[in-house]
């Protein structure tokens, strides 16, 4: 499966903040949109780097009581994991696990134009399984072809 069918089954819209933007108002804005990453960009198409609940994890056990008032830019992860549309998920899936990374950017050019999150993958590759397993099942009782 390429990365573009994923992104054709969720939320068009990625989610950005700015470098200016504290911890604390990131972390509120991960609560009201139920995510966990977000893109840091000065205007739309731009990425800067990027945020998760991991980095802000993080930057508290580094900082202590200091880091929800820090600045995203003191505190965003600038090695940006990316893939591009035409991408097969299992070499998405083998990023992830190399880089040990939750979310992947993906990019049409320079642009950003979604994420690929693991839960993405687990729910694509238990959709996979469930269809396998249908056909299997009516393969086994002689229905579901002709």
């Amino acid at each position: 499966m390429l990365v573009c069918q994923i992104l054709k089954t969720k939320a068009p819209e990625v989610v950005s903040v700015t470098p200016g933007q504290t911890m604390v108002e990131v972390l509120r804005l991960f609560r009201e949109n139920n995510i966990g990453f977000v893109i840091v960009s000065r205007f739309p198409g731009d990425c800067l780097g990027t945020l998760s609940e991991r980095d802000c994890c993080n930057a508290v056990a580094k900082h202590g009581t200091n880091a929800p008032l820090m600045r995203v830019a003191d505190i965003m992860n600038r090695s940006v994991a990316t893939c591009s549309t035409q991408d097969l998920l299992p070499s998405v899936m083998a990023m992830m696990t190399e880089r040990r990374t939750r979310h992947v950017l993906v990019m049409d050019g320079g642009t950003p134009v979604g994420v690929v999150s693991i839960g993405d993958v687990v729910k694509h590759r238990l959709d996979e399984l469930q269809s396998n397993e249908q056909v299997l099942y009516d393969y086994i009782a002689g229905t579901g072809y002709h």
